[in-house]
């Protein structure tokens, strides 16, 4: 089955509403206005400014046993991508499906993994260079299985 279900208008419409008012989301381009994004505590930010291919092939790999570590099979997170389509991933389906998805590097885009409840999530900051991870079990997980660009 498809691991990456494109959201429809309403579970996009919930979802973008919810970072805009929970997390006043602010997005620019401009360092002045950073961070553009609040987060609830606890969390921790990354800077991934230096990266190699490696790097990057390892922060999906991580990024995905991490979410599937803490999630339970056909559970779904939110994936967000913004100002592109936006999906339902599951992290236990098999990754066949690879041209429609989200990267986990903000190569150039917001890109943020939330569970359904917005308890935790993984936001990327293409400008930033950042990755910040919020909610105890998700920054928990990662913690035991660092990936190498987190330094």
């Amino acid at each position: 089955m498809n691991s990456w279900i494109p959201m429809t208008s309403d579970q996009y419409r919930l979802a973008w509403d919810k970072m805009y008012e929970d997390f006043k989301f602010k997005p620019s381009i401009h360092s002045s206005d950073w961070p553009s994004f609040r987060l609830p505590s606890p969390f921790v930010t990354y800077d991934v400014t230096e990266y190699t291919d490696e790097d990057i092939d390892d922060l999906e790999e991580k990024c995905i046993s991490c979410l599937r570590a803490i999630t339970v099979p056909e559970e779904y997170i939110y994936a967000l991508d913004w100002q592109h389509q936006c999906y339902l991933y599951y992290p236990h389906r098999e990754r066949g499906d690879v041209g429609a998805r989200i990267g986990f590097y903000p190569d150039g885009d917001y890109c943020f993994f939330l569970h359904k409840d917005f308890k935790w999530g993984y936001l990327g900051h293409p400008w930033e260079h950042s990755i910040s991870l919020f909610g105890e079990t998700l920054i928990h997980q990662f913690e035991a299985d660092r990936p190498t660009i987190f330094g």
